[in-house]
């Protein structure tokens, strides 16, 4: 059976001052976040990691550092978990996005939002549970960790829980959470942990 551990990155200074990061180049932990990835790595220390990947940007490369070094593996960026493209809402400051006519769609009837000249939500959720997909079955006996971010791993979440995407915004992923999957080859799914921040056993 394949187990999925889906992990946030940690935090930085873009998540405190509620902005849209995206795929803005350079954004880092913070001293904190940098802390939060070091506990991270302890609290997994006694899995069987046997594959990381990670999205290709700063923060979450960061985050899976402390735990490729504890777990003496390699990082694998995976493009198809990467953040959402935000478009031209990429940077913004949340408050300021949530005063547009556009917000409510998006916290409502997100199945029905592209963001400008970005992606659909849809289309988010298509690729990264695609690439899951892909993953279990090439790790059928494998626990591995994917480091991720917010929205991605909980439209992920909302796919496997049977959620309609209209219902995402329910679910909450915090910085350094992890998440875990089930995904035995017979093709059914279990949902085993979400938003975890204790420690995960074996």
């Amino acid at each position: 059976m394949a187990y999925a551990l889906l992990i946030r990155h940690a935090q930085n200074d873009w998540v405190s001052k509620n902005r849209l990061a995206g795929w803005t180049p350079g954004v880092h932990l913070n001293d904190a976040g940098l802390k939060q990835a070091e506990q991270l790595a302890k609290r997994l220390s006694d899995l069987p990691l046997r594959a990381l990947y990670s999205s290709p940007l700063e923060r979450c490369i960061e985050t899976a550092a402390p735990v490729a070094a504890l777990h003496d593996i390699e990082i694998t960026l995976l493009e198809a978990v990467g953040e959402v493209r935000y478009g031209k809402w990429e940077g913004k400051k949340i408050k300021k996005l949530s005063k547009k006519p556009a917000w409510f769609t998006i916290q409502h009837f997100p199945s029905r939002f592209r963001f400008p000249d970005g992606e659909s939500l849809l289309e988010v959720q298509h690729r990264a549970v695609a690439a899951i997909e892909s993953l279990s079955l090439h790790h059928k006996d494998d626990m591995i960790a994917i480091v991720s971010h917010a929205d991605v791993i909980k439209l992920v979440l909302a796919h496997y829980l049977g959620m309609h995407i209209d219902l995402f915004q329910r679910l909450t992923v915090s910085t350094a959470s992890a998440s875990l999957l089930a995904l035995p080859g017979n093709g059914s799914v279990r949902v085993l942990r979400i938003n975890d921040h204790g420690p995960i056993e074996p």
